[in-house]
């Protein structure tokens, strides 16, 4: 793995650790477009206004400035610039500026760069890629995209070089409709602190109930009590109504969560929990939220999280419902990397090395090269015509794994043969022919197996 920057929390990849991050990224995009997603891109900033409208999260937002200001009246404070912190506010604010020219629902996907102050570790970096999945509707969005959206993310990680993982779902309305019904009405402050249940541990939660909110101890234990309910179908119902709260938002939760545990269990099976204890930090959740872990690298936290949510994208006049899945991918390559999970076939692109007889034979390297290009076939060509031997050591210390040899007939006719350096086996080709095995094509990504 690429030794750490001079820059903390902005990694590098040496370029076979790229090569894995690109298959992943690849997959990726091969998998929404399967679902009938669109690509589409979004500025890296937004005014600070725009990104501090959802959640609290003003310290890690970086406000961006020019090294020499226009002269004038400062802009107000919420109108400068500031990277986006995750794609979803710029998603929404995308939405509701061209909302005349999209088709609704609209399925869109979104791979870029984000930005957040953090204290940099592993699984948490200040520059980082995700990959965003959301399905938007106008004025309304059935819920069964929550349902759809669970499978497409199981179909997307399951061809991932990657441990087995579990999506853990809740739904907002479910816990808010409990919280009610005990009497716990300020039912954002009681799912923020449920949402640090796994950092700091149900002791400490209790205490911040009873301290910051007013809870009492019964209520306290009442909120802790739902979020310990853990099921792979769709039992946790019963577990809830036998809490004995019954409250409208609460059923209606229930019978949400249960339809996309029910349909992700039966398609997937043991790849989907309901976990009563997720609640997600940003306030702008309404209903289903989800969070993805790999089995064994829970420590890493959630690869992959999101939800549902009614208001983010709206006009006043007009909203734009919408749920949606975020793919940490920095977080999930850092770990395939640190972890020798997956490794690519070759360090290189190239897949020829054309050599070269004499000096003159550049520019006839050249159009061999040009033919094999022509043909999807990647090549590069010696800078110079060392002897063989050091042309081929060349080629193995890149990674190349086949090395072209011209030489000419005693009719003057250029004799092509091609080297596999791998097994030393040389045979003649025609470069407007001459195709590599499928599989030295192109470098490939394959997982690494415990012990291989």
């Amino acid at each position: 793995m690429a030794r750490k920057t001079s820059l903390s929390g902005f990694p590098e990849w040496l370029p076979e650790e790229r090569l894995v991050e690109l298959h992943v990224l690849d997959v990726l995009r091969e998998t929404f477009e399967l679902h009938g997603f669109s690509s589409i891109e979004t500025r890296a900033v937004e005014t600070v206004g725009q990104l501090l409208r959802k959640g609290e999260i003003d310290k890690e937002v970086y406000v961006v400035s020019r090294l020499q200001e226009d002269e004038g009246a400062p802009e107000k404070d919420d109108a400068r610039l500031a990277l986006h912190f995750d794609l979803t506010v710029p998603f929404a604010r995308y939405v509701v500026e061209n909302g005349g020219h999209l088709a609704f629902p609209f399925r869109r996907y979104q791979i870029q760069k984000v930005w957040r102050g953090e204290r940099p570790q592993e699984g948490r970096a200040r520059e980082f890629t995700q990959a965003d999945v959301d399905i938007v509707g106008d004025g309304t969005l059935p819920f069964r995209y929550d349902v759809e959206l669970a499978l497409v993310m199981i179909d997307a990680l399951s061809r991932l070089p990657v441990p087995p993982f579990v999506l853990r779902v809740n739904n907002r309305k479910l816990a808010e409709g409990f919280y009610q019904g005990i009497g716990l009405h300020d039912t954002a402050g009681v799912l923020r602190s449920i949402d640090k249940l796994e950092k700091i541990g149900p002791e400490r939660v209790a205490a911040a109930l009873q301290e910051e909110l007013g809870a009492s101890p019964e209520q306290a234990r009442a909120a802790l009590q739902l979020a310990s309910i853990r099921t792979e179908d769709t039992s946790f119902v019963e577990q809830v109504r036998a809490l004995g709260v019954n409250t409208r938002l609460l059923e209606e939760g229930l019978a949400e969560l249960a339809e996309v545990v029910g349909e992700a269990a039966r398609r997937a099976p043991g790849t989907v929990v309901a976990d009563l204890s997720i609640a997600r930090g940003l306030d702008y959740y309404t209903g289903t939220v989800y969070e993805t872990v790999l089995v064994g690298h829970e420590q890493l936290g959630s690869i992959c999280s999101g939800g549902r949510y009614e208001s983010l994208a709206s006009t006043g006049k007009k909203t734009y419902p919408g749920v949606g899945l975020s793919i940490g991918v920095t977080r999930l390559v850092s770990r395939i990397l640190s972890q020798g999970m997956a490794a690519p076939s070759r360090k290189v692109p190239t897949a020829v090395l054309v050599s070269l007889a004499d000096e003159d034979s550049w520019s006839e390297a050249q159009d061999v090269a040009a033919q094999l290009r022509g043909r999807g076939i990647a090549c590069e060509v010696s800078a110079n015509a060392a002897k063989f031997g050091k042309q081929i050591r060349y080629a193995e210390r890149r990674g190349i794994p086949f090395v072209w040899f011209t030489a000419r007939g005693e009719d003057g006719v250029p004799v092509h043969e091609v080297k596999d350096i791998r097994s030393g086996e040389q045979v003649g080709a025609d470069p407007a022919s001459w195709t590599p095995p499928a599989e030295d094509l192109r470098p490939v990504v394959r997982a690494v197996t415990a012990g291989a």
